[in-house]
């Protein structure tokens, strides 16, 4: 299965230039249903396959996603459709 940029995530090496050129903003799992459409369990099965970007632990318990990263798979299923 093909896995795209914004699935995979920001790699390690990305992480500085990220910070540097902008502001990073994390959204909760509501606001990420609420952005795509996509359900919780759709969410986390997709992320399962490779197909949605993965999370960030930022807690014992809480995960985010990042913004630009759901943001550019938006964009790349707006491009892909038919």
């Amino acid at each position: 299965m093909r896995t795209s940029q914004a699935a995979q995530g920001v790699s390690t090496q990305n992480v500085n230039t990220l910070t540097q050129q902008s502001n990073i903003t994390f959204l909760r799992r509501k606001e990420v249903e609420a952005m795509t459409g996509l359900s919780r369990s759709y969410i986390y099965a997709s992320m399962a396959e490779g197909t949605f970007p993965n999370n960030v632990s930022v807690g014992l318990k809480g995960v985010r996603w990042v913004q630009s990263e759901i943001h550019t798979w938006c964009l790349e299923k707006l491009k892909n459709r038919k």
